[in-house]
C-alpha cells in the first residue's frame, strides 16, 4: 500500500476540499467571433472592412464532436463562474494527479539492491 508523507497528504485533503466547494463547471471556452456577411454594400465589405460582432461562442467536445453555441452578453455573464469553476477543478485534479504519481514512483523505485548491474558474464551456450 503507498505511504505518502504528511505534506502529500495535507496536499491532498486541501485539493479535495477545494473541489468540494466548486458549484457547477461549464467545460469548454467562450470565444469572440467577427464574421462578414457578404452584402456588397455592407460596411463589412469596405475598405478597410468593419467586420459584425462580436458574437460570443461557446465551444466544447461532446462524444468527439466540437459542439458550439452563441450566447448573449447576459448569459455569458451568467456562465463565466461555471467556466471558472471548470478550469479550476481541471487545474486542481492535474495538482491531485502530479502527488499521486509522485507517490506512486516513491513506492515503485527500484531498490539499490535491485539496480545494481550485473558484474558477471552471462554464460554462453554451447555450439550445437
Amino acid at each position: 500500500m503507498p505511504t505518502p508523507t504528511p505534506a502529500q497528504s495535507r496536499a491532498a485533503a486541501r485539493i479535495t476540499a477545494e473541489l468540494a466547494e466548486l458549484d457547477f463547471a461549464l467545460p469548454g471556452s467562450v470565444t469572440p467571433s467577427y464574421v462578414t456577411c457578404g452584402n456588397p454594400g455592407c460596411r463589412c465589405a469596405a475598405d478597410p472592412p468593419v467586420r459584425h460582432g462580436p458574437y460570443l461562442i461557446w465551444t466544447r467536445t461532446v462524444a468527439g464532436h466540437t459542439v458550439s453555441r452563441y450566447l448573449s452578453k447576459d448569459q455569458y455573464a451568467a456562465y463565466v463562474p461555471w467556466l471558472e469553476a471548470s478550469r479550476r477543478a481541471r487545474a486542481l485534479f492535474r495538482e491531485l494527479q502530479a502527488i499521486s504519481a509522485e507517490i506512486a514512483d516513491a513506492e515503485l523505485r527500484p531498490s539499490t539492491r535491485q539496480a545494481r548491474r550485473r558484474t558477471s558474464r552471462p554464460r554462453k551456450t554451447p555450439a550445437s
